[in-house]
């Protein structure tokens, strides 16, 4: 067999090898690695894979972990889980459900608000959709809510900050595209291409993310109109009233001046991500202390709880890293290349085909195990095409948010789940999450209509 083709058929066996062995429920950094030296021993003795092109790993690891940008990870990690300690979401989850409580369906917009006020101050989606499951569902249900509508709206609202800048997906999209764009425009004979930053990620994230607030929001409101029943109003008590503005004030400021201290210093080129990511670092700690959260044990279980966490993206990303080399060097970047060129629709095909594989393996698998295997393979045929790497990053966020709401393996259900009263059916729960989906296809839709809803604000702040 001719040894181009015998090298492409191993690498697409080892594809699938990999989705397979996950699927299993093998853990992922090692299924990443351990399948990948497999296939790569059966191309050496094959005679289509030189073992000599795994002694890049190791410069490819020290970059990883001398990255300055992916510093930030943890940094955001910590900010999260500390303001989550803080006890910052049960209150805004009190007080907008007294804001809107009394309005039909307001108590969903309440989950929705709080659901956007956390992605953009902590992005830590499992205890964002634990969090409103713990407060907000039992008092949806006491107020009469339809559960499936209930569920549903907190699972998808809990999602937010996986779009929702500061996002630890877009930080390492930011990174994965920023490096694939660079290799791409020298190959076309651009030697000075205008780089690609987390931050361009951030900016071009941002209007999406407001759209897909508003999307959940309008449809809060249909159904308010329309099933009056399925989301009544809630009695809110003349006290309540009466400090409701206090309470507002005091609530919502807080996370408000940390949001805009971050985001705004970022999007306003002040700070890097990674600087910015420790002001939100002091400023989560600051919080913490002013609500008299600040405990040694507190402090201690967040470090912790941010070094388990941060250990296992960076992991798998190490994982993905001998994936990626193993695939490359045994011919799957040309046979990937052929294929995508090759499709009916040029372009716009191609890049439907790379998304709807993307949503499908979202049923199966995790969003970094999804970006790590998927992106670095058909991102540098997607760019050759003059696809824009802002567009595509953030294409594949809005896209990669719904396999946190597809069952069976959706992360928000799960969580969700688990802290959801018996009585709460697990099928009023995928059944609840499917009107949320639609809603973020049809957003995705928008976006390839009208690319300037991602690309016009980083041209604005960044000229990128």
């Amino acid at each position: 067999m001719d040894p181009v083709l015998l090298g492409e058929i191993l690498s697409l066996l080892m594809f699938f090898s990999i989705i397979g062995v996950l699927m299993l429920g093998f853990p992922v950094a090692f299924s990443l690695a351990g399948t990948s030296l497999f296939f790569g021993t059966l191309g050496y003795f094959l005679g289509v894979f030189d073992p000599s092109n795994l002694s890049s790993l190791a410069p490819r690891y020290m970059g990883i972990m001398l990255n300055e940008v992916l510093v930030a990870v943890p940094l955001f990690i910590f900010m999260g889980m500390m303001l989550e300690r803080s006890g910052i979401a049960e209150q805004l989850l009190i007080t907008m459900g007294r804001l809107f409580g009394a309005l039909r369906g307001g108590l969903g917009l309440s989950v929705i608000v709080v659901g956007a006020l956390l992605a953009a101050s902590t992005g830590i989606i499992g205890a964002t959709v634990v969090t409103m499951g713990l407060l907000s569902l039992p008092a949806m249900m006491r107020a009469g809510y339809d559960t499936k509508l209930a569920t549903g709206v907190i699972c998808a609202s809990g999602t937010l900050g996986q779009i929702i800048p500061p996002s630890t997906v877009l930080i390492f999209m930011g990174d994965m595209l920023s490096g694939v764009n660079a290799q791409v425009q020298m190959a076309k004979g651009n030697f000075a291409p205008t780089p690609v930053s987390v931050g361009d990620l951030f900016a071009g994230a941002f209007i999406p993310g407001l759209i897909l607030i508003g999307v959940y929001m309008s449809w809060m409101i249909y159904k308010a109109i329309r099933e009056p029943e399925s989301c009544p109003a809630l009695e809110v008590t003349a006290e309540e009233k009466a400090r409701l503005f206090r309470d507002v004030l005091v609530t919502l400021l807080p996370p408000l001046l940390l949001i805009v201290a971050v985001l705004g210093s970022i999007l306003t080129g002040v700070a890097t991500p990674t600087e910015s990511a420790s002001v939100g670092a002091v400023g989560a700690m600051l919080l913490a202390a002013i609500r008299s959260k600040l405990t040694y044990q507190n402090l201690r279980q967040v470090m912790t709880a941010t070094a388990n966490t941060t250990t296992m993206i960076f992991i798998i990303l190490l994982g993905a890293s001998v994936f990626s080399l193993v695939f490359r060097m045994m011919g799957g970047e040309e046979l990937v290349s052929d294929f995508l060129n090759s499709l009916p629709g040029g372009k716009l095909g191609a890049i439907i085909f790379v998304m709807l594989l993307m949503f499908v393996l979202g049923f199966i698998l995790d969003t970094f195990e999804i970006i790590f295997i998927v992106i670095p393979i058909t991102a540098p045929v997607l760019l050759m095409m003059d696809v824009h790497p802002v567009w595509l990053g953030v294409m594949v966020a809005v896209n990669l948010q719904t396999s946190f709401l597809t069952p069976p393996f959706g992360f928000a259900l799960f969580y969700l789940r688990g802290v959801a009263p018996s009585t709460v059916r697990t099928s009023d729960i995928y059944r609840g999450v499917l009107p949320f989906v639609g809603l973020q296809l049809f957003v995705i839709g928008l976006l390839v209509a009208f690319p300037g809803l991602v690309t016009w604000l980083p041209n604005l702040i960044y000229g990128s």
